[in-house]
């Protein structure tokens, strides 16, 4: 009998042996020399586009590309195919004159944009028998103040013709176009009492759904302001505007307290001057320090001490565990 030797299989032509299967896993390759880290592609800005239209009817536009309230306006102005001189101020999610939503320096990503537009101009004759008016005044930010509101049973109540919403115009024939609304409440303030003068006022255009009106606005918490969390786009008078997150409720709070003061002080309710001021109260050492910091944000506006001093502790109040 012939013995058989045991001999070794040649694995047939196209086995996983021969197609690498089942082979020992290979050496593993020498790791690569570490180079620079690859730069990472610059965040690709968000394009902001905002709907807007004119309060009292328009089709819908859209406007992006603007930095402060001057650039939004001509903004607006291009696509409407007016001047930006006609445009008095803008609410936000609102065609009506809502004193509350009035556009500042915060817009948020959603808001969409009304724009409030010369009217009919009407001449209105007052006589000071107090020494108050019981006008507050705001400004657009672009050379117009306007009535922001009137004081139940005060002079101004009482005369049917003048409304929140009514840009004032002149005071006795003189200009005021150009003038922020702290500069037009001390001229209404120095005038003399029992000596009649003249306003001169321009109304926004009105839908038909708003003639008839006459709007009295009463403060609210965030008054002009968008909600705290939200994102928004904040307007500068100089350089880009900035993306970010709306105040917290801490820097509202002390914004409204300070607009409350100015309210008091000057007769005039603006939440984005409030805000500056609470900025630069934080970031001074103290009242001095603060009024130092005002002079340079409102020129030669000089504000009474205990003015400055009531700013300061609205501002910055104590901590906990301070007194």
């Amino acid at each position: 009998m012939q013995r058989t030797g045991r001999h070794s299989r040649q694995p047939p032509q196209g086995s996983p042996m021969e197609n690498g299967v089942g082979q020992a896993p290979a050496a593993p390759e020498p790791p690569a020399a570490e180079g620079p880290p690859v730069p990472r592609a610059p965040r690709t800005r968000p394009r902001l586009v905002f709907h807007t239209q004119l309060a009292h009817g328009s089709p819908t536009g859209h406007i992006e590309g603007f930095t402060n309230v001057k650039e939004l306006y001509a903004k607006i102005a291009e696509v409407f195919g007016i001047s930006p001189t006609e445009i008095l101020f803008c609410t936000l999610n609102t065609h009506k004159v809502d004193m509350q939503k009035l556009l500042g320096g915060q817009i948020g990503l959603e808001d969409f944009i009304f724009a409030h537009v010369r009217g009919e101009t009407k001449e209105v004759e007052v006589t000071k028998t107090e020494d108050a008016l019981g006008l507050t005044i705001t400004d657009n930010g672009a050379g117009y103040a306007f009535i922001k509101r009137i004081k139940e049973g005060s002079i101004i109540n009482r005369i049917q013709t003048v409304c929140v919403g009514d840009s004032i115009e002149a005071i006795n024939d003189h200009s005021i176009v150009g003038c922020r609304h702290y500069e037009v409440a001390r001229m209404l303030r120095e005038l003399p009492r029992a000596q009649p003068f003249t306003l001169r006022l321009v109304q926004p255009k009105k839908a038909f759904d708003m003639i008839g009106q006459r709007t009295r606005s009463s403060k609210a918490l965030g008054e002009g302001r968008v909600s705290s969390g939200k994102e928004t786009l904040r307007l500068r008078a100089q350089g880009p505007a900035m993306l970010g997150e709306g105040p917290s409720p801490c820097e509202e709070e002390a914004t409204r307290r300070v607009d409350d003061l100015l309210e008091s002080y000057m007769g005039i309710r603006d939440s984005e001057l409030a805000s500056t001021m609470v900025e630069v109260a934080q970031d001074s050492a103290g009242a001095a320090q603060l009024a130092h910091g005002l002079a340079s944000v409102l020129g030669d506006f000089a504000f009474p001490q205990e003015f400055v001093a009531e700013v300061w502790a609205a501002a910055c109040p104590p901590r906990e565990g301070q007194e």
